[in-house]
């Protein structure tokens, strides 16, 4: 087998990859950070999760956030109750969006995610003790 038809194979399946991690998912809304501060005012109908990994939150987290980081969600969905909004954010908006495309299948449909993550955020941030 021709090497530049695997090198074209893989090239192509990661565009495609790149490609469809950038569609939106239906049901997510993206807030800027303003929005997002402004969204969590009225907390009783949501719930804010982080899905970074917990050794990032050492660098800060937004206040009553709730770790379930994304490599566990599948099978940490549970804990996010049904009903209420899901704020999401991560670092950069990335793996947010991702955590979004998971919960969707999981039936979720009330969703936002933070753009460009905490590394966006005006807001007041906590550091782990």
């Amino acid at each position: 087998m021709d090497t530049s038809i695997i090198f074209s194979g893989i090239v192509f399946g990661l565009l495609f990859w790149f490609i469809y991690q950038q569609l939106p998912v239906k049901g997510l809304k993206t807030f800027n950070t303003t929005d997002f501060s402004e969204a969590l005012k009225n907390k009783s109908d949501k719930v804010l999760i982080d899905v970074r990994e917990p050794h990032e939150l050492k660098t800060g987290y937004i206040k009553d956030a709730v770790n379930i980081p994304l490599s566990q969600i599948r099978n940490r969905y549970d804990e996010i109750p049904e009903g209420k909004t899901v704020l999401l954010y991560c670092r950069s908006g990335f793996r947010s969006k991702k955590a979004a495309r998971v919960l969707k299948k999981k039936k979720f449909k009330n969703m936002v995610h933070l753009r460009g993550g905490i590394m966006s955020w005006h807001g007041e941030v906590k550091h782990s003790k």
